[in-house]
């Protein structure tokens, strides 16, 4: 029987600085890199323009608006429900569709939408590159769509157009993927810290909807451009909260149930709104006409319901406003609730552009209103508050139908300043947000990518990978083979069948046992000149990892250097090999990760106590 040519079973250690030269993110010492400070500094200049942006985006809006619907030059936002035009009104709405349509056809389609799928798609497909001419034709063409009474919000446009720029500068400089993907998120997330000053669920949204993450160097640049944006609109418009309403002192105990129940209630809305607004653009799909022509009859039935429901025209944000003082009451409510929806879904149908946030605050606003004042008529003992119901109300529909939970509860705290809300949100957001996974896989935001066929999950889960460390789930007993073995005993060796000689790939080591390389089976089994010895086939430096390496390094590094072999060796100086890492090794762990979520019965069960009965 023919012995390993080395004689010997033995470990090998990792030249220090190779595995990290050759794959930089290889054995991190700590959570960020210097490289954070610098996208940092990057994401703070995104944040400093992006709210440039979202001002300019506001008074351009209200520009158009005033133009439009009361033939004045005026950048001031308001509202187009106070025109006077009557029948006029229907045509406004159908101009702006067609000049929308116009730009999508011949500058970009991609300014359809209301912008936030589009952004994922970027980071999902196109390594969060996006087109140079969205950072113009965007915030322009829903500026008219808007304008001209189509009844979207501004922040959808305005978080686009912030991860355009983000995106853009990040083509301008010399970063990494992951990085532009950060500056995308940073942007994304300045647009809307600048439009509502709500810094935190800025950040939260971007982490939920767009990082597709939560790791130290994404957050930060994130963190920095918000704050950067937040600022810059309290420099410039104060901090006063964007949606005032009367205080409300704290919640009944015995309300909290209901809040819930609302909350479900929402999330069983937020499933059938979503479906709805999909089978609208299902049916505009149908039309034998080019699509170049779906926003101006988008625009039709917007300006037939403006003339009937002046208040779903443009906007709307005096209607949450209104809704959430409690000033907007009764069959109003109601009214407004299905008007604003019937309009909404039909223009976001027709493929204009504008954002969803604002319509599904006044929907959900309107119904939780509605809902908490028929309880609090019908049930008075359960102190239930029909301005804390419509606070729940918007949110939950947001959290329901967009999956972004926390960004939900932390943006309707952020945009009232009203503490008291918080536990309401908390219940209503969560039952919304169950009972929307339970009934939809999909969300508002990702059903347009799941249609083409990708799947997006909105979970984030700690890699598995990354608690492990190669110490505990290498082998240990390795088969290594001599440099300087002749070729043609080693290759005997192989064909001998013996225990260890049928493996992939096997470390070689010196004389003294000192790692030299690694060669696959194949290399060894060629047909090559007589005379030569194994170390004369092996040609680069090897790939190795330590003990302490986690796993998920291991893999990079496999996946990287094309590798099914990494022998383990110390980090000191020594270049023996203690263990070897495969792929197979790997993929036992990973059949012991799918183990752990399978039902198994109880291991502790209670035993009854027994009573020793005396004589």
């Amino acid at each position: 029987m023919v012995e390993p040519p080395s004689g010997r079973r033995s470990a090998l250690p990792l030249a220090p600085s190779l595995a990290q030269h050759a794959f930089p993110g290889a054995d991190r010492a700590s959570l960020v890199t210097p490289r954070v400070l610098f996208v940092s500094m990057l994401a703070g200049v995104v944040g400093l323009v992006a709210s440039g942006v979202a001002l300019l985006l506001t008074r351009l809006i209200g520009f158009v608006t005033n133009l439009a619907f009361y033939g004045r030059l005026s950048t001031a936002f308001t509202s187009p429900a106070d025109n006077k035009l009557g029948l006029l009104v229907v045509v406004i709405p159908v101009i702006g569709g067609l000049i929308v349509g116009v730009m999508a056809r011949w500058g970009s389609a991609a300014i359809r939408g209301h912008g936030i799928p589009e952004a994922m798609e970027q980071v999902l497909f196109n390594e969060s590159r996006v087109a140079p001419r969205l950072t113009l034709l965007k915030p322009l063409s829903a500026a008219i769509a808007i304008g001209t009474g189509g009844p979207f919000g501004a922040e959808g446009p305005i978080i686009a157009t912030g991860g355009a720029l983000g995106s853009l500068l990040g083509q301008v400089v010399s970063v990494t993927a992951h990085e532009r993907k950060a500056l995308l998120a940073a942007g994304a997330a300045a647009g809307m810290a600048a439009t509502f000053g709500t810094p935190v669920s800025a950040v939260i949204l971007a982490v939920e909807l767009l990082l597709f993450e939560y790791r130290a160097q994404s957050l930060i640049p994130v963190a920095v451009a918000s704050a950067v944006a937040a600022a810059c609109r309290a420099a410039a418009l104060g901090s006063r909260p964007v949606f005032e309403m009367p205080h409300l002192g704290m919640i009944a105990p015995l309300s909290l149930p209901f809040y819930m129940g609302l909350g479900a209630i929402l999330g069983v809305s937020s499933v059938w709104i979503t479906r709805a607004v999909y089978a609208v653009e299902d049916l505009f799909d149908r039309l034998p006409v080019h699509w170049m022509w779906w926003p101006a009859l988008g625009g039709l039935v917007v300006g037939a319901v403006g003339y009937f429901a002046p208040h779903t025209l443009g906007v709307g944000y005096d209607n949450i406003d209104h809704i959430l003082s409690g000033q907007i009451v009764g069959r109003a409510l109601l009214v407004l609730c299905v008007a604003k929806f019937a309009s909404w879904a039909i223009a976001l149908g027709s493929g204009t552009s504008g954002g969803t946030l604002a319509p599904l605050f006044t929907i959900g606003g309107a119904l939780g209103g509605l809902l908490g004042a028929i309880a609090a008529a019908t049930v008075p003992g359960l102190g239930i508050d029909p301005r804390m119901a419509a606070v729940v109300g918007m949110a939950a529909l947001f959290a329901g139908a967009s999956h972004a939970t926390l960004a939900s509860v932390v943006f309707a705290y952020e945009t009232t300043h009203e503490p008291a809300t918080l536990l309401p949100l908390l219940g209503g957001c969560a039952a919304s947000y169950l009972v929307s996974c339970l009934l939809m896989r999909t969300s508002i935001m990702t059903e347009k990518i799941a249609r083409r066929g990708i799947r997006i999950r909105g979970e984030y889960a700690v890699d598995h990978l990354e608690q492990l460390r190669v110490r505990g789930h290498c082998t240990t007993d390795v088969v290594t083979i001599g440099a300087s073995q002749p070729l043609a005993e080693a290759r005997r060796w192989l064909l001998s069948g013996v225990p260890g000689a049928g493996h992939a790939s096997f470390p070689v080591v010196d004389d003294g046992g000192a790692l030299v390389g690694v060669l696959p089976r194949a290399a060894l089994a060629a047909d090559v000149a007589e005379g030569r010895t194994v170390r004369d086939l092996v040609s680069a430096e090897p790939l190795v990892v330590h003990e302490d390496t986690s796993l998920r390094e291991a893999a990079d590094i496999m996946a990287l250097g094309g590798a099914d072999l990494l022998p383990m060796v110390p980090r000191s100086g020594a270049r023996v090999v203690q263990g070897v890492l495969t792929r197979s090794d790997l993929l036992n762990v990973a059949r012991r990760r799918l183990a752990h979520g399978r039902i198994a019965p109880p291991t502790f069960r209670m035993k009854a106590p027994r009573f020793a009965v005396r004589p």
